[in-house]
């Protein structure tokens, strides 16, 4: 079978398995953690009932940024799956996917190493997945539940990938050069993320429980561990295995 074929299938199967089984373990954890978030999330949005009807505003020129303000806090028209199955089905699809693009990532790795690679290797590359996605960009921004303030978006996706790519640059200078300033180097650019800092959420009340929140966290953190440590060793397994077809 051709290298670009081993890569491929093993891949596929690889997401579908680390996909399915991450889905399992979210079930048990994480999603019943972010479902009771939800319901403070979805008690601080209600309106408050007024005491007394308050007469109806007068339109005027200036009404502008009060309709604006208003709109800007209508979630309305956005759409959600639906809860139970649907919404179970739209999570496990994205699991297996994100599996996927990871196994051909790991794969693609196996094939560039040119050697055999046992599920030994693959438990130790998949550890490494961990420490780069999951370990090293949740002491900046760890796993939020709904309902807590959160950081600009965007600014979180960027030092997110910047953290990452520091952290992978760092393992390979540690991990594959032997030298001392490959060691000073490595360690600089896993630690350079953290001393800029990442985006800090604004100041905010939020009515989700800090013993919640930190739950989260650690369910999110092992649910990531899992995740990996499961990835690896099944992409190398099926990788090696066709491989030799």
């Amino acid at each position: 079978m051709s290298v670009f074929r081993s890569i491929v299938f093993s891949a596929v199967l690889a997401g579908l398995v680390a996909g399915a089984a991450t889905t399992a373990v979210q079930m048990v954890g994480t999603v019943k953690l972010i479902q009771q978030a939800e319901t403070y999330e979805k008690k601080a949005e209600a309106p408050a009932p007024a005491a007394t009807a308050a007469p109806a505003p007068v339109a005027t020129g200036h009404d502008h940024g009060a309709h604006q303000h208003a709109a800007a806090h209508d979630h309305g028209g956005e759409w959600e799956p639906a809860e139970g199955f649907q919404r179970n089905a739209f999570t496990a699809g994205a699991n297996v996917l994100t599996a996927i693009g990871f196994a051909l990532l790991l794969a693609g790795i196996f094939a560039l190493r040119g050697r055999p690679v046992d599920w030994r290797e693959g438990l130790f590359w998949g550890l490494g997945g961990f420490v780069v996605f999951v370990a090293a960009p949740s002491l900046g921004l760890p796993p939020e539940v709904p309902g807590q303030p959160v950081a600009d978006l965007t600014l979180r996706q960027t030092w997110w990938i910047a953290t990452a790519c520091a952290t992978a640059g760092g393992l390979a200078l540690l991990v594959f050069r032997k030298a001392s300033w490959a060691a000073l180097l490595g360690l600089g650019l896993i630690v350079l993320p953290h001393l800029i800092g990442a985006p800090q959420a604004p100041a905010g009340h939020t009515d989700v429980p800090e013993t919640l929140a930190h739950s989260f966290v650690v369910a999110a953190v092992v649910t990531g561990l899992i995740f990996w440590a499961l990835l690896g060793v099944v992409t190398s397994i099926a990788y090696r295995r066709f491989a030799r077809a």
